[in-house]
């Protein structure tokens, strides 16, 4: 940032302190920052880490951000903030963008929840702020990377069209024991649920939707063989956007192999159950632990022919890992996920933006060439 802002961030998860510590630490101007969370003892926790692991000075306070409702110690925080960093779960995105709305504050979001985001974008299209939405990891930072891709591809080729735009990220352990081959990196009903909703692509250059976990493949990056497969809510709006340019178009999930073999046994033995996303998060949480030590791994490529009708491939792999910021470690999912969040409030903050902002809509060099993405990501 370059100039002082009120930040509020809504929740008190790993995210949650990991934007709060990149703002405080890698802004030209220290912000100052509200923490709000439905316990607000883990709320008053993340305050003090972060300020505890901040080398700079500023003002850090945390309250109770209630379940329902508003209080009036709320009332008095949503009218000095400038904008909303909502790191809650996916469900109550749109209950704390109506906040945003209702007291002119910018909002930027994190989740991949398809039927949410549509909501907040019927609630938020006459908005005087901005709404920056999916704007993490994946959803998020793969997106805009696919998008700039695709983009170059056709310029620097003459053409409109591609054949192929794949982007690919998996948040993983650095070992994988059997039978699940899996840790916990993150939020075990994010995993659930991205492993069960539909995903949207494009086939045949039109917008369709198919189940999640229908279409496992191999892929070897950097050396390393992965196991890929369709999960739910990573291509944010590209399939619209895309549309008719891009004749097959998905976002797919790395994991180490004999991982999706696991799942798939576990979705058997569950049957059709209505509750099968909670049912596989309990299969999943009984066996599988939680890791700290992890990595990020991401891949985007596009492939299609050029102008004189060559076929040609442009690809781009990285592997994250934790990082220092301040004094404190973080993990790799959590810089990758905070950075972009930071980066676009900053878009929000000190450009002029209102309505929602999609992720088709950014200008991906710009952005991912921001002070917090190439802290993490290094440059495009």
């Amino acid at each position: 940032m370059k100039k002082h802002h009120t930040i509020i961030i809504a929740g008190a998860g790993g995210i949650a302190e990991a934007v709060g510590l990149l703002l405080m630490e890698w802004s030209e101007v220290t912000p100052t920052l509200f923490i709000g969370d439905r316990t607000h003892s883990k709320a008053k926790k993340v305050a003090h880490w972060i300020q505890e692991g901040t080398t700079k000075s500023g003002f850090i306070q945390d309250f109770h951000l209630t379940e329902k409702g508003l209080t009036d110690e709320m009332r008095v925080i949503l009218r000095q903030g400038d904008i909303i960093l909502d790191c809650l779960p996916g469900s109550q995105a749109p209950r704390i963008a109506q906040f945003a709305k209702d007291f002119n504050l910018h909002y930027a979001n994190l989740t991949e929840y398809v039927a949410e985001t549509e909501e907040i974008i019927a609630l938020a299209k006459d908005a005087k702020t901005g709404f920056v939405l999916q704007t993490g990891l994946a959803p998020g930072y793969i997106d805009l990377l696919a998008n700039g891709l695709f983009q170059q591809f056709c310029i620097d080729f003459e053409v409109d069209k591609v054949d192929n735009l794949e982007f690919k990220v998996g948040a993983l352990t650095n070992h994988a024991v059997a039978p699940h081959f899996y840790g916990f990196t993150w939020s075990p009903v994010g995993v659930a649920t991205e492993y069960l909703e539909d995903t949207i692509v494009l086939r045949n250059f039109i917008k369709t939707t198919l189940p999640s976990l229908s279409e496992r493949a191999t892929i070897i990056i950097d050396g390393i063989t992965y196991e890929e497969d369709l999960t739910s809510g990573g291509a944010a709006d590209l399939p619209d956007a895309l549309l008719g340019k891009v004749c097959s178009l998905d976002y797919k999930t790395l994991r180490h192999p004999g991982h999706y073999a696991w799942i798939q046994e576990q979705l058997i033995n569950l049957g059709n159950t209505p509750d099968a996303i909670k049912g596989l998060q309990e299969k999943m949480e009984a066996v599988i632990p939680h890791i700290e030590d992890d990595k990020i791994i991401l891949y985007a490529a596009v492939e299609g022919k050029d102008a004189t009708g060559i076929l040609r491939r442009r690809e781009i792999a990285k592997c994250i890992f934790p990082q220092k910021v301040g004094k404190h470690q973080l993990r790799a999912i959590q810089t990758t996920t905070a950075a972009p969040l930071a980066q676009a409030a900053q878009l929000l903050l000190e450009t002029t933006h209102s309505g929602v902002v999609l992720q088709s809509q950014i200008d991906p060099i710009q952005f991912l060439n921001g002070n917090y993405i190439t802290s993490v990501y290094g440059k495009l």
